[in-house]
């Protein structure tokens, strides 16, 4: 069973505390998105990345300074949004890092997938961006089902905590022996399920954090999860997706 989930924006370097497990699967493609992304202008990057001046500056000053085999930071202790704040693998036991290392997949515009101690450096390249390489338009053909094929393991079930940005570069090439769990987490209003963002990110955290600290391999097992007033609907769930009510 692999659990998938978004990276985050910001993302930090801390060197001494944990260390690397190895390098990213698919080093060698995220040096080619490095030096596409080398080759532009500071006007050309921020047009992609669409932020503000000062963010613009610091991530081209990254990729122009970049290297991508030292002074790298564990991937899951990397990245610092609310996802992540909330899973807080800082904390974690060896047995609960262990399952990490063994069951979650960060998927990334510029690494591809990675393993929760796979080393990396700060970047900003999500996968969304338009960014064109070569005869591929964007990163969704760029990447391929290389990240889907990544991702298959025997029993070939995936629980899917990542946003649409990034779960679609892996739906696309499910097959019928696949067992792929979207998990959503909304409020009921007028017989409709909505989701907030924030509170989703929140959620998909306290999942990974769940799921680990109780050493969950049937998919089954995560109806359990009550969190941040979180409960799991039998009504409004099926085999393919989780439905958690708040």
């Amino acid at each position: 069973m692999k659990i998938i989930i978004s990276p985050a924006k910001k993302m930090n370097i801390e060197t001494d505390s944990f260390g690397i497990s190895g390098i990213p699967e698919f080093i060698e493609n995220t040096k080619i998105l490095m030096h596409e992304i080398q080759s532009m202008t500071l006007a050309e990057t921020q047009s992609l990345w669409k932020c503000s001046d000062k963010l613009a500056e610091l991530n081209y000053r990254r990729f122009q300074d970049m290297d991508l085999e030292g002074a790298l930071t564990p991937a899951v202790m990397s990245y610092e949004g609310l996802q992540y704040q909330h899973m807080a693998p800082r904390v974690f036991t060896e047995l609960q890092l262990s399952y990490l290392a063994e069951h979650l997949r960060i998927l990334s515009g510029f690494y591809g997938v990675l393993k929760p101690f796979d080393g990396v450096t700060p970047y900003r390249l999500e996968m969304q961006a338009g960014l064109s390489v070569g005869e591929y338009r964007n990163l969704y053909e760029f990447w391929g089902k290389r990240l889907y094929l990544s991702l298959l393991d025997e029993d070939r079930t995936m629980i899917n905590l990542a946003s649409r940005e990034y779960s679609k570069c892996v739906e696309a090439y499910l097959t019928e022996e696949d067992r792929f769990i979207t998990v959503e987490f909304g409020e009921l209003t007028e017989g409709k399920v909505r989701q907030k963002g924030t509170l989703a990110k929140m959620a998909r955290g306290e999942m990974v954090r769940f799921l680990a600290e109780n050493h969950i391999c049937r998919p089954e097992e995560m109806r359990g999860f009550h969190v941040l007033g979180f409960s799991y609907c039998e009504e409004l769930s099926s085999q393919r997706k989780y439905v958690f009510i708040k």
